[in-house]
């Protein structure tokens, strides 16, 4: 980025008129560090919390007017309580406050239990059936690890495509923003188009729609964002992308149990979890964390899967336990949750990868395919039996 760019993109945020009727924003401090990758412009905006509501219309208009500069070709800005850093100015004292603006018409806020209507502060974790879906979506499954490096991406992609072979219409989102694989996964290249300057158009392959932040900035890129960014970058790759008729939704998310993962657990929801774990002990106390998170924040965990279970030799076909065997399908059975299945070590699942022709298109009717292809059956048999699970709206019958 240049200073040019940041200069003009400074003078368009002081020019933006605030909603609070106070000093403008950059004067104001409100304004992070800003960070400009292939022609996208990143900062976020921070705003106490209790006036996130009010300042939405600043958050879009700044967007607008940035994403139009030359050399710009969109913006993504958050709004964030944070002010820890990064600050663009010192922060003088606080405008006076104006009175609230009125409420949108459409605007029904939820009253937090046990309070009157007119108590103040944070509401409550949304419980998951309240948490407005995407539409179009039938259901979103979330792909996750403990740790890095167990072969969750691959298991995701090869999951997607699994799904679809079983006649179902498939997404899929790389939520990995400091480390997106699924453009290389799948050879896509490219910038997605938008719909209207606004809402992103996915890319395509093997008849999978994907979206990923590595489609938005080169692959050398670092994304050296905080907490409040990554939520807000998840929440547009999920609700500003044009997914179309969805039955399921697969979303390959960072290792970890950290801020993706509380964004995803608490803004959709979520019809369950799939772990990703290798035989060894400490993946596995990995995945445990991660299990534990989801269970934590009411996302069922649709079962896991042990991957680089074993090795069979090309040579012999002599069977080698390398990572030891069998320690996912015992932390499933004392976990209570299904074991999905277990993927072995095998050159071909690497390379087909690393090429960006995953095995399940690459060879569909090869043994590699069909245990990628009986996971996926097992995961839509638990997604059905959770949904069968959940407690039904009782029925009110007039005689």
């Amino acid at each position: 980025m240049t200073q040019d760019q940041k200069d003009r993109i400074l003078a368009v945020l002081r020019a933006i008129p605030m909603p609070d009727g106070g000093a403008d924003a950059v004067s104001r401090g409100m304004v992070s560090e800003i960070f400009v990758a292939s022609g996208k412009a990143f900062f976020s905006l921070s705003v106490p919390a209790s006036d996130a509501e009010r300042f939405e219309g600043f958050r879009r208009e700044a967007e607008r007017r940035v994403g139009e500069l030359d050399g710009i070709e969109a913006a993504m800005v958050a709004l964030t309580a944070e002010r820890k850093g990064g600050g663009m100015a010192a922060r003088p004292p606080a405008a006076p406050r104006a009175a609230p603006a009125a409420p949108h018409p459409h605007h029904h806020p939820r009253p937090r239990p046990g309070t009157p209507p007119a108590a103040s502060g944070p509401g409550p974790v949304v419980p998951r059936a309240a948490k407005p879906g995407i539409p179009g979506i039938a259901r979103i499954v979330a792909v996750a690890s403990g740790k890095g490096g167990v072969g969750k991406s691959t298991t995701a992609v090869n999951l997607a495509l699994g799904l679809q072979s079983l006649g179902l219409k498939i997404g899929l989102l790389d939520a990995d923003i400091y480390g997106p694989s699924v453009p290389r996964l799948l050879n896509l290249k490219g910038r997605p188009e938008t719909v209207g300057g606004r809402t992103m158009v996915p890319l395509q392959a093997y008849g999978l729609k994907a979206m990923s932040m590595g489609f938005l900035v080169e692959e050398e890129t670092p994304m050296i964002w905080r907490g409040p960014m990554v939520m807000s970058a998840l929440t547009q790759m999920l609700r500003e992308v044009e997914w179309g008729e969805l039955d399921i939704l697969v979303v390959d998310m960072p290792p970890g149990t950290g801020d993706a993962q509380l964004t995803m657990a608490q803004q959709v929801p979520l019809a369950g979890a799939v772990i990703v774990s290798t035989p060894q002990d400490l993946a596995l106390i990995d995945a445990r964390k991660g299990l534990a998170m989801f269970r934590k924040v009411e996302v069922p965990v649709l079962g896991i899967v042990e991957n680089m279970s074993y090795f069979l030799a090309p040579d012999t076909g002599k069977r080698y336990d390398i990572f030891g065997h069998g320690g996912a399908r015992a932390e499933a059975e004392r976990l209570g949750v299904p074991f999905l299945g277990e993927v072995p070590i095998e050159m071909a699942i690497r390379e087909s990868s690393d090429s960006g022709h995953p095995v399940m298109a690459s060879d569909p009717d090869g043994p590699h395919a069909a245990v990628y292809r009986e996971i996926a059956r097992r995961t839509l048999a638990s997604i059905e039996g959770v949904a069968a699970a959940a407690p039904q709206a009782p029925t009110i019958v007039f005689e």
